[in-house]
């Protein structure tokens, strides 16, 4: 096999230089905010040497930042010897990676704001047994041809041992769809909005806006805004009412924009026994997904989308996510629940979708509410004493807190069905969490004190997903069913 060398794009030096810069966002930050956004450089009042300072060592971080990017841009080469893809990049400390083809599990693309002006693409390589949180090589700008060039010799090589060279392979186009693959789910415009309405972009957005005003506090007229106010809610309720609706709906058109922007163009595509995702306007992403790595999928329903019947999926993964550190990757942002089974059951024929499930016992209500007590008692005294006698109104919150016990109550259960394991749970969302016996890498029943007396179990398992592991808990059951589901899983292991 040929031993040329590759070497980055040079764009390459710009882009981890500008992520470097992002990196240093945070502490530049609470610098500014630290010093009250004082940046006077009057050499009269003292101020110059004492601002001058931190500036040069902020510049000369950047500086050091930019050499570092053009250091492992110059010394980054690539290769392909003895059916390895080999990387070596440092000045002083040269680092070396050797990477086996057939250890190679996928390649995730990234295309960012600067890729995509130049034509280029960052190539994350995914390894069996990568479970570190991180990509086993990134290629930070590489052209799409080096891009296809990588998949087409490693997949060749894995495919046909026989034949080093592989001149004449047709190339793989990492933005073209092959004409083998079928495309599973693809979102339109309308889902987009409906998700953004939704998810939990508009919180966000709210709470973003609350932090820029709480760190510009000091600067604005809080005074003159209160009393514009109150000469405003003079004129009427309805115009107190149209201005709430005014500023919901500039959050809801935020939202939808964050929305757009990262979940364009999501698609979902199934070929060789390997989901495809890409999704993303001003920076396109896409992972690949080997079937034979989904350790579980989850089906998650917040409240908001359960009473319209939309779902999301998500799956538990071995491989990496986008950016090699998202373990649990969404597959299905939001689908209707009378459409989801259809698309799981062609991509997991094996697994069952719907079933009855076993239920806690009605002795265990309690344990759904009660350990809240614990923190709620001390609060509820506290606001008692101290805004008294308004603050014993506050004992009013444990009626929520009853219900929403109450709730997870009514949502918990668990289903066995052949290798198949199923649990449902709730936090706020109702959770169904789907593995098989060969998944699962951990199972746990425990019982508290109060618990035994009551004869009831709690049964967590765990499988692979990053560093620790993903996890799912049916809470509070009785104690012959937590049984039952470990004995399941106990007979599995005594036969390997």
């Amino acid at each position: 096999m040929s031993e040329q060398r590759y070497k980055l794009h040079p764009i390459s030096a710009l882009v981890d230089f500008v992520k470097g810069l992002k990196d240093l966002i945070i502490p530049v930050l609470i610098l500014f905010f630290a010093n009250g956004f004082n940046v006077k450089m009057n050499p009269g009042d003292g101020s110059f040497w004492t601002n001058l300072i931190p500036l040069g060592i902020l510049l000369l971080v950047i500086l050091i930042g930019l050499i570092n990017g053009i250091i492992k841009w110059w010394t980054y080469v690539y290769w392909f010897e003895e059916n390895e893809l080999r990387v070596e990049y440092g000045l002083l400390v040269k680092k070396k990676r050797y990477i086996p083809f057939d250890r190679i599990q996928s390649f995730n693309y990234k295309e960012g704001i600067f890729h995509r002006v130049f034509g280029l693409v960052q190539v994350m390589v995914e390894t069996a047994g990568g479970t570190n949180g991180k990509p086993e090589v990134i290629l930070t700008a590489i052209t799409k041809d080096a891009a296809n060039q990588i998949e087409r010799v490693t997949r060749k090589r894995n495919v046909d041992e026989r034949e080093p060279e592989l001149q004449d392979d047709a190339p793989l186009s990492v933005e073209e769809v092959p004409k083998s693959s079928r495309v599973i789910h693809k979102m339109n415009t309308k889902e987009l909005i409906i998700l953004a309405t939704t998810s939990s972009s508009m919180g966000v957005v709210i709470a973003g806006v609350g932090a820029v005003l709480s760190q510009f506090a000091e600067y604005i007229p809080f005074d003159w805004i209160f009393e514009e106010v109150s000469h405003f809610i003079k004129f009427g309720f309805i115009l107190v009412i149209l201005a709430s609706v005014v500023s919901l709906l500039f959050t809801w058109v935020v939202a939808v924009i964050i929305t757009f922007i990262n979940y364009y163009d999501f698609t979902v595509i199934e070929e060789n026994e390997r989901l495809t995702v890409t999704r993303g306007l001003l920076e396109k992403k896409r992972v690949t997904i080997p079937l034979n790595r989904i350790q579980a999928i989850k089906i998650v329903e917040n409240p908001l989308r359960q009473i319209f019947g939309f779902a999301a999926v998500a799956v538990e993964s071995a491989s990496g996510g986008f950016g090699g550190e998202e373990k649990k990757i969404t597959i299905f942002p939001l689908i209707r629940k009378k459409h989801l089974y259809g698309p799981l059951q062609d991509l997991f024929p094996q697994l069952e979708w719907q079933q009855t499930l076993t239920k806690p016992p009605k002795k265990a209500k309690p344990f759904f509410y009660r350990i809240d007590f614990i923190w709620l008692i001390p609060a509820i005294a506290l606001c008692s004493y101290f805004w008294f006698p308004y603050g014993m109104l506050s004992v009013l919150i444990f009626i929520p807190v009853i219900l929403i016990g109450l709730w997870q109550f009514k949502t918990t259960g668990f289903a066995i069905n052949g290798n198949q394991l199923t649990i449902c749970y709730r936090i706020f969302s109702r959770v169904t969490f789907v593995v098989e016996k060969k998944r699962i890498q951990a199972m746990e029943r425990r019982q508290t004190y109060f618990q035994k007396r009551k004869e009831i179990a709690t049964v967590q398992v765990t499988v692979m997903s990053g560093l620790t592991g993903a996890s799912a808990k049916v809470s509070n059951l009785e104690s012959k069913d937590a049984v039952v589901v470990t004995d399941w899983f106990e007979k599995s292991t005594l036969n390997q």
